[in-house]
């Protein structure tokens, strides 16, 4: 018995979440206070005191030990904000469990944990959204709405993309929820953006939420917002529906939201009507919602993790981002735009891959997507001194497939008049570019049709390319 309760004790000592036993008057009878100090107070001076005098804010209305000591049921993970016995304001995810022996209530046990820095952190966050669109947008961002990026920014010439692209312009203007799934790092966020910045609500807001970012117990206060006494401490503060009003709200890894929140998420889809947590009046609110997630979501059903029916809701437009190991002819593409965009911030002039680096790009699996793909051209850029990124220059984990390009390296040996690959892109698109011009009689807008591409991608890569060409007169 004494081994048992050393171990109990030894268990007590190193917790992060604070215990605290109480009998039928709310008297403490057991008090274990984590290293974070929550409550303010030791156990030598807990133990006999009432839970209201620890907890000085607090009434027997407002008390979870009084609620459960009265019910006889328990009250869990249950956000509160209040002041300490140093009277410092704290917030804790608490659950207080009625304690019953033979059929009778003999105390309350709860278990709590320190939640102030990430309540301030999303108080925080609701406020300064909450700031910036106010300010009608006088300190303007890129597109002047909060976003950063546009369909040009969507780099790649493979079929998929093109389609995405295309798919995205033609459902810009709907207002019928989008669902997008793509891994992670194949820039799902830029796809919503672009699809809000060719929309009518391009000047309106885009606000965008890590829905796993964020403890299920305050996203639904930092969607739906709170008014003034619903809980210990609230305030009256808009949440992301409002603040996102004539606008995009995206969610990303929607499947990370509660089974319960995603209930309600469903509700204001069918019928654009929210109320703020502890509020009684309802209002309409105009918002696109765009959600996405890095998994299969028809997988997320299956393992309960997405509500059928608010899978069916958002599915309405599905949109599909290919992996970059899908797409690998993008690549080179891919790695001058990040060449370009990395010379100008770092200052250097870099002017591309030798051959054999960029074939251990293109042969890698690339598991990050295009997000891997930018960060290791940064970190590589970071070191290299000349013109040209060599394969000695690559990281360690690239290298891996060096193996694999000995093989080829015969063929380069024996094939010597092969030119760079990124060159031999280049020359091919500028040919193909020109014929087409020249097909068109140098009409662009009827060439851009003949390549299937936007006629404003036209122009740069004309203008990017130096192209020339002949016109026949009739």
């Amino acid at each position: 018995m004494e081994d048992y309760k050393y171990i109990v004790e030894v268990m007590l000592k190193h917790l992060d979440e604070g215990i605290i036993v109480a009998d039928t008057n709310a008297n403490i009878t057991l008090y274990n206070e984590p290293a974070t100090n929550i409550a303010g107070i030791t156990p030598h001076e807990a133990i006999g005191k009432n839970v209201l005098d620890i907890f000085r804010d607090l009434t027997p209305e407002t008390s979870t030990f009084y609620k459960v000591l009265k019910n006889k049921e328990p009250i869990l993970n249950h956000v509160q904000t209040y002041l300490n016995y140093q009277g410092k304001k704290v917030s804790t995810l608490t659950s207080t469990i009625p304690l019953i022996r033979e059929g009778e209530i003999v105390g309350a046990l709860e278990v709590y944990r320190d939640l102030t820095q990430v309540k301030e952190l999303s108080e925080k966050i609701i406020n300064l959204q909450s700031q910036l669109f106010k300010k009608d947008h006088k300190k303007k961002v890129y597109c002047g709405n909060g976003t950063t990026h546009t369909f040009e920014d969507i780099i790649g010439e493979h079929k998929e993309i093109l389609k995405l692209k295309e798919k995205g312009k033609k459902v810009a203007d709907s207002s019928s929820p989008i669902l997008v799934y793509g891994e992670t790092g194949t820039g799902k966020e830029l796809v919503v953006q672009a699809i809000h910045n060719y929309s009518k609500r391009r000047n309106k807001p885009f606000i965008a939420q890590n829905c796993a970012a964020i403890p299920k117990t305050l996203l639904e206060s930092l969607l739906f917002g709170t008014c003034s006494g619903s809980f210990t401490g609230a305030k009256d503060n808009p949440g992301l529906f409002e603040l996102a009003h004539g606008g995009t709200l995206f969610l990303d890894e929607i499947n990370s939201m509660d089974i319960e929140l995603q209930g309600k998420l469903l509700r204001v889809l069918q019928d654009g009507m929210i109320r703020r947590i502890g509020g009684s009046q309802t209002f309409m609110v105009d918002v696109r919602i765009i959600a996405s997630t890095n998994e299969i979501p028809s997988n997320l059903v299956e393992q309960k993790k997405l509500r059928n029916d608010l899978y069916y809701r958002l599915n309405v437009i599905p949109l599909t981002i290919p992996s970059l190991i899908e797409r690998k002819e993008d690549i080179p593409l891919l790695i001058s735009h990040f060449i370009n965009v990395y010379n100008n911030k770092l200052y250097k002039n870099i002017q591309g891959l030798s051959s054999e680096a960029m074939a251990v790009f293109c042969q890698y699996h690339w598991p990050g997507n295009v997000r891997e793909l930018r960060y290791t051209l940064e970190g590589i850029m970071n070191f290299v001194e000349g013109e040209i990124i060599q394969i000695d220059d690559l990281p360690v984990d690239l290298l891996k497939n060096k193996p694999l390009i000995k093989k080829e390296e015969e063929i380069y040996e024996k094939e010597k008049d092969l030119p760079p690959l990124v060159e031999a892109i280049k020359d091919y698109e500028k040919n193909l570019i020109q014929k087409a011009i020249e097909q068109a009689n140098g009409n662009c807008a009827k060439a851009a049709r003949i390549l299937d591409i936007p006629r404003q991608t036209l122009h740069n890569k004309v203008k990017k390319l130096s192209i020339e060409w002949k016109t026949t007169t009739k």
